[in-house]
């Protein structure tokens, strides 16, 4: 190793960050004096929100710990479940990932959603004002200094990445509560109360509903429920709890 440098070892669950001479997870990084671990680390393409503890020469150590040549560094995944401090678990998620937003929503889980690109400055901005984990797939939003809290989404399929965000951050499940079009809350509706906004036949076939309220949408148990039931049964090991409208 060069006298100037450290020796850095990457755990497994990180190694698809760097590139791809590196995957062995070994890495000799060159130190200046000035240049903190954490900003090493991200050198070498590891998010610091996948970061967890930072092990310099057998000591824990802080990201903003300037290493000496020669020493020895580990560096180790976030412990699950990731626990958030000083706010309500609540979670933002950018443009690309609406179907596992939905699929939280489902589940009660509070997810913000921009459904339009509003760009990185501005999801990063809204992280902080609202205190709500950013999920995203982007290393370069989740290394964005404003950022509150940020997660990064590993799989492309939704149905991986909700396990995945389930297992991370252990979020409170209480499904069927919240609109999963906009967020907002459910509450039971009357046949009455929703009638406008229902097609002929759905009067006819279902009499119990649900509605949002905040956007007003309509909720029943239509022709996805099973769908929607399985997906909250295999989130709360094995069984769906039964709520007055779901939506359709």
């Amino acid at each position: 190793m060069n006298a100037s440098g450290i020796h850095v070892e990457v755990a497994p669950e990180l190694r698809l960050f760097l590139p791809s001479g590196r995957r062995e997870g070994l890495a000799e990084v060159a130190v200046d004096g000035v240049s903190t671990l954490g900003h090493l680390v991200e050198s070498l393409g590891v998010p610091l929100t996948e970061v967890g503890a930072l092990v310099a020469d057998g000591r824990e150590v802080p990201r903003s710990y300037l290493p000496a040549p020669g020493e020895p560094v580990r560096v180790r995944p976030v412990v699950r479940p990731q626990r958030v401090p000083g706010a309500p678990l609540r979670f933002l998620l950018d443009v690309h990932l609406g179907t596992l937003a939905r699929r939280l929503r489902l589940l009660g889980v509070d997810a913000a959603y921009e459904s339009t690109d509003i760009g990185d400055p501005a999801l990063a901005t809204r992280s902080a004002t609202e205190q709500r984990v950013l999920l995203s797939r982007d290393r370069g939003l989740l290394r964005r200094r404003e950022l509150w809290a940020g997660a990064y989404v590993y799989s492309t399929r939704p149905e991986d990445q909700l396990r995945d965000i389930l297992d991370r951050f252990a979020p409170e499940l209480r499904p069927w509560t919240r609109c999963t079009a906009c967020n907002g809350p459910l509450h039971p509706a009357t046949k009455d109360q929703v009638a406008d906004r229902l097609e002929s036949g759905t009067r006819r076939t279902y009499d119990v509903f649900a509605a949002c309220g905040e956007c007003g949408r309509a909720y029943w148990k239509g022709a996805h429920h099973e769908q929607l039931e399985a997906i909250v049964a295999e989130a709360m090991g094995g069984r769906a709890p039964e709520y007055p409208g779901s939506p359709g």
